[in-house]
């Protein structure tokens, strides 16, 4: 079969998935290693019979809801591909406005910044890649996370130091200008856990106590003992958690608290500032 044969088959396979003609392009383009272009100007491309039984194998996994990213090991984020695994989060796109939210309140000088839960490394790298002069430390508990996310580092040649650990537990003693964060904050009751690619990631990345509070709150609770005065805590959350995540920044005695709305126009990003001398 020609590669026009297989696009227009696999699309047919895959009617059932909301970006069937991108999940097409994208597997054929994996198993090629050839770019979009490629499908494009050689439509009579004749298929190796070792790419037919991989793509036949694919799509059958695609079929059953497998994320596009989990079949290539590979998602991009800010521009940066980024190996993936089950043991982690995908990255997704609303979390760039997360970057966007942080490059903004950076200093013009050298900054230390904190990732918590930094799964494969996507905030942190993205916040390297704009700032090489910054000193970027990741914290993830899951040791198989920890490795992919030192191999992304190592990957992409950007240098982030990965430490195993719970939330603030690795840094002991230290201080950061800024302290960011997309913890798990999904209730366990929620019905989007059986939907889509969350099927397929690890409930640890997704599910907190509290009704998804939990761990957004420690991270609130815990960060005025690691930010230096006037530094700021980014943290993403559910699209309905704004008001929450608001109400308990105030509650701790946070300022400059402002939320913003992601690509849906839903609540996404919400960041504080603290500062020493206030609490005092």
């Amino acid at each position: 079969m020609t590669l026009a044969h297989w696009r227009h088959w696999m699309r047919e396979q895959l009617v059932n998935s909301e970006s069937a003609r991108l999940d097409t392009d994208v597997l054929l383009c994996h198993v090629l290693a050839k770019p979009m272009s490629f499908l494009i100007a050689w439509p009579d491309y004749a298929l190796s019979d070792a790419e037919q039984v991989t793509l036949t194998a694919l799509t059958a996994r695609r079929q059953r809801g497998e994320p596009v990213a989990h079949l290539t090991g590979e998602r991009e984020f800010w521009s940066l591909p980024l190996a993936v695994s089950p043991d982690t989060l995908i990255p997704r796109p609303d979390t760039e406005l997360l970057i966007e939210a942080a490059l903004a309140r950076l200093p013009q000088a050298p900054a230390t910044v904190a990732d918590l839960g930094t799964g494969t490394g996507a905030i942190a790298l993205a916040l390297k890649s704009e700032r090489p002069q910054d000193t970027l430390i990741g914290v993830e508990f899951n040791a198989k996370a920890v490795d992919l996310a030192r191999f992304n580092s190592e990957r992409l040649g950007l240098a982030i130091e990965v430490r195993h650990g719970s939330w603030f537990a690795p840094l002991a003693g230290m201080h950061f200008t800024m302290i960011v964060s997309n913890p798990p904050y999904i209730d366990a009751t929620d019905l989007h856990l059986g939907l889509g690619d969350v099927r397929f990631e690890p409930d640890s990345a997704l599910i907190a106590k509290q009704n998804g509070m939990a761990d957004l709150q420690h991270i609130i609770d815990q960060a005025p003992h690691y930010l230096l005065s006037n530094g700021y805590l980014v943290l993403e959350h559910g699209w309905q958690q704004g008001a929450l995540v608001r109400d308990y920044f105030t509650a701790k005695g946070y300022q400059n608290i402002n939320t913003l709305r992601d690509y849906g126009d839903q609540e996404r990003i919400t960041l504080a500032q603290w500062s020493k001398e206030t609490a005092c």
